[in-house]
């Protein structure tokens, strides 16, 4: 019953949203708990970043079909959650703050693209995953 109260309140202030070019646009972003993205972290990250031009229209699809993955290949789980694999350490990196230094790693994750990548605390991923520090020693 609440969801349903919830959904009739949503939907009466929900509507298409269509731009022409030239327009000026705010670009959504959806911050990630634990990961400190656009310079802010906790309820100071900004919702929005922008203002962007619109250049060009790409008709009334919603995104790149080859971008899609299968929901098999991820392997999303009953509750439709899933498991994120790290697959690869890409670039370490030490952060010097006023007291302390913070060793961080950049972690490509499956099923994303490098563009994707998120920086992790290395300490928590040696814990974690101690199999991906250990090929990396090897080949240093």
């Amino acid at each position: 019953m609440a969801q349903s109260h919830q959904k009739s309140y949503t939907d009466v202030r929900r509507r298409d949203f269509e731009c022409e070019i030239d327009d000026w646009d705010y670009l959504k972003v959806l911050p990630m708990k634990g990961v400190m993205r656009f310079g802010k972290k906790g309820k100071l990250s900004p919702r929005y970043i922008g203002s962007y031009r619109i250049s060009k229209r790409i008709d009334n699809c919603i995104g790149d079909s080859s971008l899609i993955i299968p929901t098999e290949k991820v392997g999303i789980k009953y509750n439709l959650s899933c498991e994120e694999i790290p697959v690869q350490i890409l670039d370490p990196q030490v952060w010097k703050l006023r007291t302390k230094e913070v060793a961080s790693v950049k972690v490509l994750w499956r099923n994303q693209f490098v563009e994707e990548a998120t920086w992790e605390a290395e300490e928590d991923m040696k814990m974690s995953y101690p199999h991906l520090f250990e090929s990396r020693e090897n080949t240093d």
